[in-house]
């Protein structure tokens, strides 16, 4: 089946990403998500972002019209009936996304590959929630999507190898690389990446370094190119307690234990940049 049209569902930073990136390669994406708002702002997100690469020459001003045409958004589910494959990118919830997969299961065709960009949650409890669980399969991108080249692909217990095939041969056509991960908690990318973050969270707690000395350590003596205490506040400190939670109750291992004072961050509304304030204060 030649796959044309994209159905991307959650505005937030990683679906309008995914959205741009899926339209950029020639692609129709109808982009859904519950609150116009959410969807007015991804268009503005998606507006500047291709602006930049024509700014640094990157895209053509005519590709960037193109591609803001072959973009159009909606409020309703049921508009991505016509749709031959989907991404989800909402909320990390387990039972959210299991209710989704069952409204979507009932809605696409039976040959539609349904995907999610969940960062943690298990690929087989989701496609479970369906009546095509060899057709449901994990396609997480990294954040930013429209600059990061590599796609964690995640198969279900059920997962066949024609759908996992389908989802390689996407991510080369929008020009990254993917890469299989076994469906365990956190797959490969978090399984390794929140542990440390979640050890710099403990760090601060207890006082063996300021944000700024732990994030200058592991620039500075590590080589990474952002700080573990930045680079939370950049995916957002209640996606890192998510995923963490998901990882603790899953692999029922307590080094997966999220710090408390993440857990009193979160509580307070102290989110990371989104909010204006996470380890660092935002303008």
């Amino acid at each position: 089946m030649a796959i044309t049209r994209i159905g991307v569902i959650g505005a937030g930073t990683m679906g309008n990403g995914i959205a741009q990136v899926f339209a950029q390669a020639g692609f129709d994406v109808q982009l859904v998500d519950v609150a116009q708002p959410m969807l007015d702002r991804a268009r503005t997100t998606i507006d500047r972002s291709l602006a930049k690469f024509v700014e640094k020459g990157k895209l053509a001003a005519a590709d960037r019209d193109a591609t803001l045409s072959r973009l159009s958004t909606s409020t309703a589910v049921d508009d991505l009936a016509g749709v031959d494959y989907v991404v989800e990118a909402i909320v990390e919830h387990a039972e959210v996304k299991r209710d989704l997969f069952a409204r979507l299961d009932a809605i696409t065709r039976p040959d539609v590959i349904l995907a999610t960009n969940t960062s943690s949650i298990s690929i087989t409890l989701i496609g479970a929630a369906t009546k095509r669980p060899d057709k449901v399969l994990g396609m997480h991108f990294m954040n930013p999507v429209p600059l990061m080249g590599l796609v964690e692909l995640i198969r279900g217990q059920a997962t066949s190898d024609e759908s996992m095939q389908t989802a390689f041969g996407l991510c080369v056509k929008l020009g990254k690389t993917g890469v299989e991960a076994a469906d365990y908690p956190g797959f490969i990318a978090n399984r390794i990446l929140m542990p440390m973050l979640n050890e710099a969270f403990f760090c601060v707690m207890e006082g063996v370094g300021t944000p700024e000395a732990i994030d200058a350590v592991m620039k500075g003596g590590m080589n990474h190119p952002m700080g573990p205490l930045t680079l939370a506040d950049f995916i957002g400190l209640d996606v890192c307690l998510a995923i963490l939670n998901v990882m603790h109750e899953g692999l029922g291992d307590p080094k997966y234990r999220p710090c408390p004072l993440l857990r009193r961050m979160v509580a307070a509304g102290h989110l990371g940049r989104k909010t204006g304030r996470g380890f660092y204060t935002y303008a």
